[in-house]
């Protein structure tokens, strides 16, 4: 029987890789370099405040010879809810009190309105069924709950112009998308700058990156492509990831400037709707 994902079975996870790891005669130190990972993710997972993928557990169970203990007894989260390789980074995204992220294609997950993120579940693949396209709808809707908090998570979003004019979904879905992003920003509730086609080449056109802040956590980078995703821990590479997004930020149109093309943009889907 799985063991749910709560903080309780976090911490007794934790634990137990702390016995093994004292036991094998290993620091943490010694056990990031033997398992590949890095020491402060380690020292996260023993005190119960993150929780390893099932790679690293079982990097982690090899290492230590536990002979699959680390592995089957690993908190589960729900099936269907989202990719293991983005399970991490959205308990992170719930507990962050920063988040600053750049999209270059598509809208980003917390800012997506229920016919988008429809729309975009339908074009995955392999296809889901309809009941798991469910699931995962109804784990992004609850993910953009963050926002009824009117202060916290303090969010920025750099935006690449092909997210404005990707038409997902059709003029029906892009023009109340749009007018979401820009209600969102004329509340205040987060900022937004568009990089537009006229900037060129820029830092980030490697791809997505979201970068988040927290009380009692150093700061993360999380980086996504193609069936890939990784939580960044380094504090050089963290810092990099950074530096690049301070760096596009420059070339971005303004706050107002940005919300101004948004709602240009979105006039532009409904005369297209309407005509």
């Amino acid at each position: 029987m799985a063991i749910e994902d709560n903080p309780e079975s976090r911490l007794r996870y934790g634990e137990e890789l702390r016995s093994r790891r004292e036991g094998a005669g290993f620091t943490q130190e010694e056990l990031s370099v033997r398992a590949i990972m890095s020491r402060t993710h380690i020292a996260h997972i023993e005190a119960g405040r993150r929780r390893p993928t099932v790679e690293d557990a079982q990097r982690l169970d090899d290492v230590l010879g536990a002979g699959g203990v680390l592995v089957r007894f690993l908190p589960a989260r729900g099936e269907g809810l989202a990719p293991e390789r983005f399970a991490e980074a959205l308990e992170l995204e719930q507990r962050a009190t920063v988040i600053r992220t750049y999209a270059p294609k598509l809208v980003p997950g917390l800012l997506q309105t229920k016919a988008y993120a429809h729309e975009i579940f339908r074009s995955w693949f392999p296809p889901k069924s309809p009941e798991e396209r469910d699931a995962l709808l109804g784990t992004r809707l609850a993910r953009a709950q963050v926002f009824d908090d009117c202060k916290s998570p303090v969010a920025w979003y750099l935006l690449d112009e092909a997210v404005l004019r990707r038409p997902v979904g059709g003029a029906e879905v892009m023009c109340p998308q749009l007018r979401h992003i820009a209600n969102l920003g004329e509340r205040g509730r987060i900022r937004v700058h568009v990089l537009p086609f006229a900037v060129g080449p820029h830092v980030l056109l490697d791809g997505f990156v979201t970068l988040m802040w927290f009380n009692e956590l150093p700061p993360v980078a999380y980086v996504e492509g193609l069936n890939t995703g990784r939580v960044l821990e380094d504090p050089a590479v963290v810092r990099n990831c950074q530096t690049r997004f301070e760096h596009a930020l420059g070339d971005a149109l303004s706050h107002q400037g940005s919300l101004a093309l948004i709602k240009t943009v979105a006039d532009d889907y409904e005369h297209a709707e309407q005509s």
